[in-house]
């Protein structure tokens, strides 16, 4: 991502795919963060036809493991 064009064009690109749920465009980094359950291949799909891509990580957000760790602690904690 050069300019600010290019990168309103990267957000609305994938805004559309289906299980987008939150996306942020870092300018310095050049690196655009997609969050949510989603097909990664339309996201690339997508991306590739703005320029070259690097899918840095695939997995679950990092907040929903934070709440799972207290789940559990509040379980363990309660017996």
């Amino acid at each position: 991502m050069t300019d600010a064009k290019t990168k309103q064009k990267a957000i609305e690109a994938v805004a559309d795919i289906f299980g987008v749920d939150s996306i942020t465009a870092n300018m310095n980094d050049q690196k655009v963060t997609i969050v949510g359950e989603m097909d990664t291949v339309a996201v690339a799909k997508k991306l590739k036809k703005l320029g070259k891509i690097d899918i840095i990580s695939v997995g679950p957000a990092k907040e929903e493991k934070k709440d799972e760790k207290k789940a559990q602690e509040m379980k363990d904690h309660k017996k």
